[in-house]
């Protein structure tokens, strides 16, 4: 066996150790985003009552009344970004789930073993899309949230300036 044949099998059983671990975290993050859209339906309709649960950054002026525009502004940033993290980070694990599978299905296709190919090719694809959803559902709820957040620092900058 010649150096580059050693480090192709090396650099292929290391990508296989990944698999498990990036579809553990594809499944938790498909998880995350469907309790995010479950907190933002209860946050929409809290705005709808005028609940003052439903506007955080009123809640947080309440708590600090000495708070600045650019504190509320790093709050908003700071209550966006775990939504803004998932909805970039998940697409970039569902490619991994999809190729870390790819090579043992092309292994598979060469070998004649159909089944195998088929069943990785069911755990590639089925990586890709649930991250694709979870990426989709957490931006959508990331740009709405940013919108109700900078709505919400306008009309507390008005108030002030009244």
């Amino acid at each position: 066996m010649n150096d580059s044949t050693l480090i192709e099998l090396l650099m292929y059983q290391i990508g296989q150790l990944f698999l498990l671990p990036v579809l553990g975290l594809v499944g938790l993050l498909f998880v995350y985003a469907l309790w995010v859209l479950g907190r933002f339906a209860v946050q929409a309709w809290q705005r709808r009552q005028a609940s003052a649960a439903g506007f955080p950054l009123r809640a947080y002026l309440q708590r600090r009344p000495q708070a600045s525009a650019d504190e509320l502004d790093l709050y908003a940033h700071k209550l966006l970004e775990p939504e803004r993290l998932a909805s970039r980070i998940a697409p970039m694990l569902g490619l991994v789930g999809t190729m870390i599978p790819m090579g043992p299905a092309l292994k598979s296709l060469a070998d004649g073993n159909l089944a195998k190919v088929s069943g990785n090719l069911t755990v590639a694809f089925s990586a890709v899309i649930l991250a694709l959803l979870a990426a989709s559902i957490t931006y959508w709820v990331s740009n709405v949230r940013k919108r109700w957040l900078a709505e919400e620092l306008v009309a507390l900058q008005q108030g002030a300036a009244a």
